[in-house]
């Protein structure tokens, strides 16, 4: 392929494009990702903030490809791109890979990386659970609102095997852990300093702590065996207390505690009936149908975590999908909404909410509007030096999450075009070294924007030879091995491996430099590999930029 007439940098000249409404149009048929521009402007305005211009084509198409589908994008689908001349091509790329199933897998990993982590409680259970996957990527797959399939997991019964019962057998015997992980993860609140006591910075109290494990303690799990392998039912009692014993501060041994009732995060008590005064609880050991509670305590917490009145839910995940895509929440850290912590954009946060559930809870369509909005798109380019900005004026800086840069790795390289060349399977197809990689480039990041590189890294891809041999080695079909057979001017093979690697062609000094080392090296085999490989270890594949 001959790249010599693309444009080196292709931009729209949109930094001018004033980012509200126009007057004729009234605010409720105002399409959403304009009044979040129109409100993220206005405080710009407000605060003095120059924003940076709009991204050129080559950086929002990486972006866009990293954030939707978890992968860069081939040589061809660059080139493409920025030869397309409509003025559109922008929206219709989003809508283009928002129906790949490609963004349905990554919208699984980050979901289920959201929920489990890189190091589950329970990592020799959890470490197998292909039936959560599953489960979750079918509910991508359908798009079904996320209010029903977040019901389904609070609900979840069964066995562990067969999908959302997973997420609490990670925390079995443990309902202060599981408490912790729903308020957090459902309903965006930090309540875990309140199990020890009283909460220093928020309103709430050890007693609304574990007056919400009472939801979850009488949640039991039962030892059974699926295809060889150990698994749980997730099964309900009828009966059973959390015990309050006081603040740590005030523990003895023996000290029993009181029985704390159920309560709603910030609400009224469970409302229950009385057992009848001859009931015994069913011996549920070895019950692989266990019977359902005379009364579902995890069923009254459901209905009323995913109501549209619940004072928390819809804030959390407006907050979160907000932050998946925008660096930051409009409350941040995203997981710590509180009234002493208002949101950046107050009036912007509210409308989301409002919009989410006119939607009924539609997460591709949020997502479709949050990457429309101009300031997505905005360069990352800028006087500021946080790497997620909280008012928006520049796009977020982020390092690939080490899913995403394995497949970033594949793509550039050309390794999944050689193995099809070969007759193999792609999808089937890992190379041995990738669980090591996992392990080196898993961990750097929590979750909110906060990034410190390893010396594992570094390590890693130093000595990582098996992985080198098998990415970048030439083999039919593969990015090296196209460039060493190409009959192309060199100027035109180095701009190939720019576009396969960084997306976007080398300025005039780095062609220059490749086209000398690659013409100055009489084995062009060990030049084309080492050339490659520098690009492939630059901190500028490392990040989306």
């Amino acid at each position: 392929m001959r790249y010599s007439l693309l444009p080196r940098i292709v931009l729209l000249g949109w930094a001018g494009v004033v980012l509200s409404a126009p007057p004729s149009v009234r605010a409720e048929e105002t399409p959403l990702r304009q009044r979040i521009d129109a409100e993220i402007r206005a405080a710009w305005q407000k605060e003095g903030i120059t924003p940076a211009a709009l991204a050129d084509d080559a950086a929002f198409l990486r972006r866009l490809y990293l954030d939707l589908l978890g992968t860069i994008p081939t040589a061809e689908e660059v080139v493409a791109f920025l030869k397309d001349t409509d003025t559109a091509k922008r929206s219709k790329l989003i809508d283009q890979l928002l129906d790949d199933p490609r963004h349905v897998d990554h919208q699984t990993t980050t979901w289920d990386q959201l929920y489990f982590g890189r190091h589950p409680p329970d990592s020799e259970l959890t470490n197998r659970r292909d039936g959560f996957r599953k489960w979750l990527r079918a509910k991508f797959a359908a798009n079904e609102p996320y209010d029903r399939w977040a019901r389904e997991m609070l609900t979840a019964d069964g066995g562990t095997q067969d999908g959302p019962a997973m997420f609490y057998a990670q925390f079995r015997s443990k309902p202060e852990d599981m408490t912790e992980a729903v308020s957090r993860l459902f309903l965006g609140t930090q309540i875990h300093c309140a199990r020890c006591h009283d909460h220093p910075f928020d309103k709430w109290k050890q007693t609304d702590f574990y007056g919400m494990a009472g939801f979850f303690v009488r949640l039991s799990f039962i030892d059974t065996n699926h295809d060889g392998k150990r698994h749980y039912i997730l099964a309900e009692k009828s009966s059973g207390e959390v015990l309050f014993t006081g603040p740590a501060s005030e523990q003895k041994p023996g000290k029993k505690g009181d029985p704390v009732p159920a309560r709603f995060l910030g609400g009224e008590l469970l409302t229950e009936p009385e057992l009848p005064n001859d009931f015994k609880e069913p011996e549920l050991k070895g019950n692989k149908n266990p019977p359902p509670p005379l009364f579902s305590r995890k069923q009254k917490f459901a209905e009323w975590a995913t109501a549209v009145d619940n004072p928390y839910f819809t804030k959390a995940i407006v907050n979160r999908v907000w932050a998946q895509y925008m660096g930051r929440g409009l409350v941040h850290p995203v997981d710590d909404i509180r009234v002493k912590k208002p949101a950046s954009h107050p009036e912007l946060f509210e409308k989301l909410q409002e919009e989410l559930v006119a939607h009924q809870y539609d997460l591709k369509w949020l997502t479709r509007e949050l990457v429309n909005s101009q300031t997505y798109q905005l360069s990352s380019a800028g006087a500021g030096t946080d790497a997620a900005p909280s008012y928006f004026e520049r796009a977020r800086v982020r390092p690939l999450t080490a899913e995403e840069m394995m497949a970033s790795f594949r793509s550039a390289t050309g390794f999944d075009a050689a193995i099809q060349a070969s007759g193999g399977k792609p999808e089937q197809t890992k190379t041995p070294e990738e669980a090591y990689f996992m392990l080196s480039f898993g961990t750097p990041m929590n979750g909110r924007g906060e990034f410190q590189p390893g010396l594992n890294e570094h390590l890693f891809l130093n000595n990582s030879g098996a992985l080198r041999q098998a990415m970048i080695q030439p083999k039919k079909g593969n990015l090296a091995e196209s460039i060493i057979s190409s009959k192309a001017p060199l100027e035109e093979q180095v701009d190939q491996l720019f576009l396969s690697v960084l997306t976007r062609l080398p300025k005039d000094q780095e062609r220059t430099k490749f086209v000398a080392y690659l013409s100055a090296d009489k084995t062009i085999n060990a030049a084309v590999e080492e050339a490659l490989w520098v690009l492939l270890n630059t901190a500028e594949f490392r990040f989306n930029h």
